[in-house]
């Protein structure tokens, strides 16, 4: 099987991949997330994956490298990794009985070659009502502060959902059926 390379710093990204029993290595990527923020959502997570996919790819000579970015969407605000905690609380009383939607973007990049190969994915999150408490109590959990929408569905956060329509690990971050579907193209494939 190819190298594969996970462009993220994500603990969330590296987790769902070894959880699939890919052998892989990490290297972040330097892009700048905020260079698209004029594009649509889908538009956006698509340009951010590719763009951290092919900076990464850029200094390797032969590797699969996977670029990923998460958005969550509410009533068309963008809202991204909060800076501080009493963002994170303005956040979650934002989405607090609402439905918001959360775009990732899936880019997949072989060097030599620079061949791409990319998909996104959206889901449907209903949060139920939440109490100021609850809010405050979360936050301080300290689970919120780097995640986009200032929640992770995978921990304490899944207490603030009422229900998703979509993919679930879209929401914690990489679309995984989407994911294997581009890396199988490159000769990546988890079960054998």
């Amino acid at each position: 099987m190819p190298q594969l390379v996970l462009a993220s710093a994500s603990p969330r990204r590296r987790q769902l991949l070894s959880q699939l029993g890919l052998k892989f290595t990490a290297v972040p990527s330097t892009v700048e997330e905020k260079i698209y923020a004029d594009l649509p959502p889908r538009e956006r997570v698509m340009a951010l994956a590719r763009a951290k996919a092919e900076a990464v790819a850029q200094d390797l000579s032969d590797a699969i490298v996977l670029g990923a970015d998460t958005l969550v969407v509410c009533q068309g605000r963008v809202l991204g990794k909060p800076a501080t905690p009493q963002e994170a609380e303005a956040m979650l009383s934002f989405l607090s009985g609402k439905t918001h939607e959360v775009y990732t973007g899936v880019a997949v990049v072989k060097v030599p070659g620079m061949h791409l190969r990319q998909a996104w994915e959206r889901t449907e999150v209903r949060f139920r009502q939440l109490a100021p408490r609850e809010i405050k109590a979360y936050v301080a959990s300290g689970e919120p502060l780097d995640k986009a929408g200032a929640y992770g569905i995978q921990g304490l956060g899944a207490l603030l959902v009422e229900g998703i329509c979509g993919d679930f690990f879209n929401v914690v971050g990489l679309p995984l059926v989407r994911t294997v579907s581009l890396l199988k193209e490159f000769g990546i494939d988890p079960w054998g």
